[in-house]
């Protein structure tokens, strides 16, 4: 039987909506907000239609493993929220929502991810020694670099 771990990350961002579901739904914006020891790539070639059914292919490096990830945008509903969908990559099952809600004249961005491993037994092992940590790792940095990005915003 397939294990399924949930995340669930806010954050606040003290500027419109429209903004900021703007930065997030260009996925060049992606590679940014994504950690540099991950040798994060995009080989889908721009322009970017960002819109339901739209397929991504990226590279990346985990624990220096090379991996080959393809996401689905199975969702998108501007300025409210998308969804992403690995569709071939690391995870038995990788479900990503985006949402954004107008909160106190800013945005509140809440990022929810459904997601299990393969291997049964030796991907929960995988999971509570390694995989947990370095998600949160992940989006601890993403929280860092957009906070950062948006102040530069308001600052210039």
């Amino acid at each position: 039987m397939k294990k399924y771990y949930k995340l669930k990350e806010e954050q606040f961002i003290n500027f419109p909506i429209e903004e900021v579901f703007s930065y997030f739904s260009n996925p060049a914006n992606l590679q940014e907000i994504t950690p540099k020891y991950l040798n994060f790539k995009i080989k889908t070639q721009p322009p970017f239609n960002m819109a339901t059914g739209q397929i991504f292919e990226y590279r990346l490096r985990v624990r220096g493993i090379p991996i080959n990830w393809t996401s689905l945008i199975s969702a998108y509903d501007p300025p409210y929220g998308f969804i992403d969908e690995q569709i071939k990559g690391p995870y038995s099952t990788w479900h990503h929502t985006h949402s954004f809600k107008s909160q106190g004249g800013g945005t509140l961005i809440v990022d929810e991810v459904k997601y299990s491993l393969p291997f049964g037994f030796i991907g929960r092992i995988v999971h509570s020694i390694w995989v947990k940590r370095d998600l949160a790792a992940i989006f601890k940095y993403r929280q860092e670099v957009i906070a950062e990005n948006f102040e530069s915003i308001s600052n210039d």
